[in-house]
């Protein structure tokens, strides 16, 4: 029972066809949640910036394979955790870069400059 021309049925949109793939998992949508775990783990060592530059490209291959595979490809909830403790690895990285410059200025503020010559000496 449909309501204007062109519309569907209600009753029609549920079947598939045959002939079309099961919904599967994406095997990226898994590696970008590990390599985002990574990058969140290690982003304190300043070595979580390779994992989660990986895991954000991956994302977008995942998120454009997922588009143009209408709806077979699955795992969009691991894309957004992977995606989300990539930023968290990154921003833990930029912290840490952060923290070690402005220690390193004050240190570098504290210690004499130039040569410092005795008292006895003009």
């Amino acid at each position: 029972m449909t309501t204007a021309p062109g519309q569907v049925s209600v009753a029609q949109e549920g079947l598939r066809h045959p002939l079309d793939p099961d919904p599967a998992r994406a095997t990226k949508a898994r590696a970008v949640f590990a390599l985002g775990l990574l990058g969140l783990l290690t982003g304190l060592f300043i070595g979580g910036v390779v994992p989660a530059t990986v895991a954000l490209q991956l994302a977008r291959q995942a998120r454009r394979e997922a588009y143009s595979s209408g709806g077979f490809l699955t795992g969009g909830a691991w894309l957004r955790r992977g995606e989300r403790m990539a930023w968290a690895g990154l921003v833990l990285v930029a912290v840490t870069v952060v923290a070690v410059v402005v220690i390193g200025v004050v240190r570098l503020a504290g210690a004499p400059f130039g040569h410092d010559y005795p008292a006895n000496m003009d």
